[in-house]
């Protein structure tokens, strides 16, 4: 579920232009995103979202990390979110050619050990679009 939320979070930001959830609730079950847009994404939206998410997962990509520097990831990375008092090693866990984003979470090894994308519902409210999803 944790290297879906990556692959939806790049999925958003190359379609919608927007940045990466402003909130997130990760589980193995079902799950939710908040994301900060504009406008209401349409119906059609929404299944590009699931179909985009799906395509990558398909692609059976490597999930590899990396350990850089965090001079070398301000350079690379949008940094308000790493916590006080991280150490100056910091990690980057890459999905593919796909996404790459520092994360200290568990992923699988490959996306294909993902299963099937799930939108189950979404909303939107006041500049957010909550989407609650599932892996089936």
């Amino acid at each position: 579920m944790h290297t879906c939320e990556h692959i939806v979070n790049r999925t958003m930001v190359n379609l919608f232009g927007c940045g990466r959830a402003v909130s997130a609730h990760i589980e193995r079950k079902k799950s939710k995103l908040d994301f900060a847009l504009p406008q209401a994404p349409t119906d059609a939206d929404i299944e590009r979202i699931e179909a985009t998410v799906n395509d990558t997962i398909a692609r059976h990509l490597d999930v590899t990390t990396e350990f850089i520097t965090q001079q070398e990831a301000s350079e690379r990375f949008d940094m308000k979110r790493l916590p006080e008092g991280a150490s100056d090693t910091v990690r980057v866990v890459k999905v593919g050619d796909y996404d790459e984003c520092l994360c200290i979470g568990l992923h699988v090894a490959n996306t294909a050990e993902i299963g099937t994308f799930k939108i189950i519902s979404s909303d939107y409210k006041d500049g957010i679009f909550r989407m609650r999803f599932k892996l089936i």
